[in-house]
């Protein structure tokens, strides 16, 4: 028997995930299969898990977050995220989980400092909801910056400014900007208030350093890309589809 998992999303070109299960198979010798599936709208991610035989599947953007309305069950931390990265068939059901929160916990625990009382969160998706709910657990109050600000906590680009850098210590991206093929995108904040307190935080892992790294470091910060809370997320993937 042949067991089948994979990724489902959209722009899928330079995932890591593929490699990275492919990989794992071959090194435990399982007869397993990892693909990537390009969805062009939530009625194709529909489509999909109603024909599958497939034993679980990743999910990346824009999906996180509207999966979970063709989910049969949602464990309770992703319900209280209230995003999804990781689903398993059980019988007949679909059950979702969130693995980001514990591969973003895994990457930031070693760094993470008493002055990081405070941090930013670029964008407001369902991966950004997964580094608000470990930040707050480990006690830092958190405030977004998006395009398109909407709630109290919310700012727009050209909001921040010195007073907002000089309070949070912790600036994480959690948008596609600056991943593979857009490199030279950035977002655009005055990154010289930024000083040797702050952690700068890129959940991108393709460019090892994004631009917003680069810049970051450049004025003195401590930085960090994805690929260490991929691998950890995928492992709990593995967990998860194996228990």
């Amino acid at each position: 028997m042949i067991h089948q998992y994979g990724l489902i999303g959209e722009h899928l070109g330079y995932s890591f995930s593929k490699k990275y299960f492919k990989d794992k198979f071959q090194k435990l010798n399982l007869n397993a299969t990892y693909d990537n599936y390009e969805c062009t709208s939530i009625e194709a991610v529909r489509e999909l898990l109603s024909k599958t035989d497939a034993t679980g599947f990743n999910v990346t953007i824009p999906y996180k977050e509207s999966i979970i309305s063709l989910l049969d069950e949602v464990d309770a931390v992703a319900a209280e995220i209230g995003a999804v990265n990781t689903i398993k068939k059980i019988g007949d059901k679909w059950v979702g989980y969130n693995t980001d929160a514990f591969g973003f916990k895994q990457m930031i625990k070693p760094f993470f400092k008493n002055n990081h009382e405070r941090a930013i969160i670029f964008g407001t998706g369902g991966a950004s909801k997964a580094v608000q709910y470990v930040l707050e657990e480990l006690g830092a109050s958190v405030l977004f910056v998006s395009r398109n600000p909407k709630g109290e906590f919310e700012y727009a680009y050209e909001e921040v400014n010195a007073l907002m850098l000089n309070a949070c210590h912790i600036l994480v991206n959690a948008t596609p900007v600056g991943t593979a093929p857009n490199v030279n995108d950035f977002h655009d904040i005055p990154y010289g208030f930024l000083t040797a307190d702050h952690l700068c935080v890129d959940l991108v892992y393709y460019p090892e350093e994004t631009l917003f790294l680069n810049k970051s470091k450049t004025a003195g910060a401590n930085t960090i890309n994805g690929i260490t809370m991929l691998h950890q997320q995928a492992e709990k993937s593995w967990q998860i589809w194996n228990n």
